[in-house]
């Protein structure tokens, strides 16, 4: 029995799904939507690798560390984007929330926002993680502001981490949050998304 179990989560119009094949062309549709393939600082794939970055992810799900999520829009069924549990360690119970992309047009919506608060409420409240994490590259900004509007703790930077897709090394941002913070930082999420409804 793997930590993260298949399920579908949905809530203000967005559900997630566990990622399979037949996401393959709204998922390289979502790329194509901002060419978002062309940031070096983002891991999306090229159209013509739409595939293969689904086996990928099929792969590391059976090896039990990534569980992929299809992001769709309830109403249409419109792919907008994908996110994942990754590097699983159940002995300690802790998952990082990452590999997390959306479609140009529905960034900076209430999209990530419900995404997180779907899969951070599952981590604490189902799978009973003590701690849920994040990381990205020092210099998407605008990834680090999302995760600390999530209420995310900045844990410090890994310096020389990892390759960005031209071959530079990047440092690494990371971030956590304890099941303690959890609560406060679910009632902010949730008065953000009642408060952007509200504005609409």
């Amino acid at each position: 029995m793997s930590f993260v179990e298949p399920l579908v989560m949905r809530h203000n119009g967005v559900r997630l799904e566990p990622l399979a094949l037949s996401h393959e062309d709204g998922l390289r549709a979502a790329a194509a939507d901002g060419e978002l393939w062309t940031l070096r600082i983002t891991s999306v794939p090229e159209p013509e690798n739409t595939r293969k970055y689904i086996e990928d992810a099929l792969r590391m799900r059976a090896d039990g560390n990534r569980f992929a999520f299809a992001v769709v829009d309830e109403a249409t069924s419109t792919v907008l984007g994908t996110t994942s549990y990754h590097d699983i360690l159940p002995a300690v119970k802790r998952v990082e929330i990452g590999y997390t992309w959306y479609r140009q047009s529905v960034q900076r919506t209430h999209v990530n926002t419900t995404a997180k608060l779907l899969m951070m409420g599952h981590a604490f409240d189902t799978l009973g993680c003590h701690v849920v994490g994040w990381r990205t590259d020092n210099f998407n900004f605008a990834s680090q502001r999302a995760i600390e509007r999530l209420g995310a703790q900045k844990d410090g930077v890994i310096r020389g981490h990892a390759l960005r897709r031209d071959g530079t090394i990047r440092d690494t941002v990371m971030y956590s949050m304890r099941a303690g913070e959890w609560p406060e930082a679910k009632a902010q999420l949730l008065y953000l998304l009642e408060r952007r409804a509200h504005a609409q």
